[in-house]
Parts: structure tokens; C-alpha cells; sequence
């Protein structure tokens, strides 16, 4: 398994989508299972860049909306951002940051390629 980031021995890795579902410098949305209930995570793909993969929540906590993983992806000072579609600020790929917002910060999870898998640790 190739991961994105450095993930504590005691979490689970889930299996979330496949390579082939995944969208190039793009974002997509799926359905997690966690400790406290299912939720929605955006996942996003940047080919090239190390690492390729994030995840972060899906849900704007400032629009009320399920809309991250439908943003504008780019960077900010070299850093990886998404730009919610509906009012434009600027969460950190990373690990959720607004950049506009500093009391925001978005649930981040360590995600990883393992073979064509895309697995999440939750």
C-alpha cells in the first residue's frame, strides 16, 4: 500500500473506490463508514504531485451543503487547496485548513492507493 500520509498503526484501513474512479486534479464524493456514524469525504487525485492523494470532509461547514469534492482545485503559496463552489474559501488539501477561516478546519483522513484499491484510514 502506497500511503499519503503517516497513519498510527491502530486505525482501519477501509476500501473506498477503485484507481479507475478517481478524477485526475479533480475531486470526488463517497460514502464513509466511521466510529461515529457514516459520512460523506471528498477525495481528491493529483497525479504527479507527492502525495497524490487527500481526503477531507465533504460537507461545507460554512455553505451547510455536502459540496467540497464539486471545487475548484489549485494551490495556494505551493500548497494544494479546493475552493468550495459555493462561497470560495480555501481549504488546504492537507489537512483542511480554510485559509480564509482559521477556526475551520475540515476532518482529514490518511488515505492510500493499495494496488488499484483506494483505501481510507478511519
Amino acid at each position: 500500500m502506497t500511503t499519503s500520509s503517516t497513519a498510527p498503526s491502530a486505525q482501519t484501513w477501509q476500501l473506498l473506490c477503485q484507481r479507475d474512479d478517481l478524477v485526475a486534479h479533480s475531486g470526488i464524493a463517497a460514502w464513509l463508514e466511521t466510529d461515529d456514524g457514516p459520512c460523506q469525504v471528498a477525495l481528491f487525485y493529483l497525479p504527479g504531485r507527492s502525495p497524490e492523494l487527500y481526503a477531507i470532509d465533504h460537507h461545507d461547514p460554512l455553505a451547510g451543503a455536502n459540496v467540497i469534492a464539486r471545487g475548484i482545485v489549485g494551490d495556494v503559496q505551493g500548497e494544494p487547496v479546493v475552493a468550495s463552489p459555493l462561497y470560495k474559501q480555501h481549504y488546504r488539501l492537507a489537512d483542511g485548513q480554510c485559509l480564509e477561516e482559521p477556526r475551520i478546519v475540515l476532518r482529514s483522513w490518511p488515505v492510500a492507493f493499495d494496488g488499484n484499491g483506494v483505501r481510507i484510514a478511519v
